[in-house]
């Protein structure tokens, strides 16, 4: 039994979700990939998957196996590519990113990125969690916020600006808040982040904000704050047209708030990847350049105070 070729089919089968994309990629026929899938799982004495006839999927130790085997191809594909002397970067790259940073961010270097790097395919998780990149075989993740984990290895890819804004409707209707403890007085739309609710800070003023409306993403911030429901704080990035058109207006711009770091975080391995040193640095040039993320858009706008707290933590 040659382990190698049925630790291929196990991983093709994972990752496309179907024992008849492997046969027609392997030349085979579905049945044959199926009894691949039952040779490895009587050697190992574990259930890998689950399967029915409308969905395949995995069981822990299936998860456990892969990410294991997705190590060992790659180790064996970088090897070969690198005694034939090839460096173009090939294979699937899997990604992690929060979903607003990855539709307004991520998304949009995608094509660039695989016209660069036509051997790489892209599997990108919208995700809030933060995953563990050994277990599930995630080759890089963007995090949000200070770094704290120390098993993994960071790169600062970018530092952005956040901005307390809410709607001119809004503002009509209910007054703008002159410093801090005014927004006691307002609505405040929060992330549903704890039972607790969160804490805003500006310099060395901290207020406990109240309203009738929590949400748990960005896009809800975002979408209530156009609707004029209330004030809320978010990245400029989220919603730099508005901000810049008028849809938006920031508010205590006299208080700034502390700029958020991002991080690309990938296992610690001594040998990393082409395809995945490719796209970490694709992506920090790509933020580099990004108004929203090194101070230039807010600077535009006219939002001092968020580009000195951005310029600040970036020191």
């Amino acid at each position: 039994m040659d382990r190698f070729a049925l630790m291929q089919c196990y991983v093709r089968a994972v990752e496309t979700g179907s024992f008849s994309a492997v046969a027609r990629e392997l030349g085979t026929s579905q049945p044959t990939v199926s009894k691949n899938i039952a040779h490895l799982e009587e050697h190992l004495g574990v259930r890998l998957l689950h399967r029915s006839t409308r969905k395949m999927s995995l069981t822990s130790e299936g998860e456990s196996f892969y990410a294991e085997c997705r190590r060992i191809l790659d180790s064996v594909a970088e090897a070969e590519s690198n005694a034939r002397g090839q460096q173009a970067a090939a294979g699937l790259l899997r990604i992690c990113c929060p979903p607003a940073l990855a539709r307004h961010r991520v998304m949009p270097l995608i094509k660039p990125f695989v016209e660069q790097n036509p051997g790489i395919r892209i599997d990108l998780q919208f995700s809030h969690r933060d995953p563990d990149l050994i277990e599930e075989g995630i080759d890089v993740a963007f995090r949000i916020g200070d770094m704290k984990d120390s098993s993994y290895r960071a790169r600062l890819v970018a530092h952005y600006a956040l901005c307390c804004a809410a709607s001119p409707d809004y503002l009509r209707q209910y007054g703008t808040p002159q410093q801090p403890a005014d927004l006691v007085q307002h609505n405040c739309i929060v992330l549903a982040t704890s039972r607790a609710g969160p804490l805003w800070t500006f310099g060395n003023e901290v207020v406990r904000p109240q309203g009738n409306l929590r949400v748990d993403s960005h896009e809800g911030l975002r979408s209530a704050a156009l609707s004029g429901l209330g004030i809320v704080i978010a990245p400029t990035w989220l919603f730099a047209d508005e901000l810049h058109d008028g849809r938006l207006d920031c508010l205590l711009e006299a208080w700034p708030i502390a700029a958020m770091p991002v991080h690309l975080i990938y296992p610690a391995k001594r040998f990393l990847p082409t395809r995945t040193r490719a796209f970490i640095d694709f992506v920090v040039d790509a933020f580099l350049h990004d108004p929203c993320l090194n101070g230039e858009a807010v600077a535009e706008m006219g939002l001092e105070p968020c580009v000195k707290a951005l310029r600040t933590a970036a020191l």
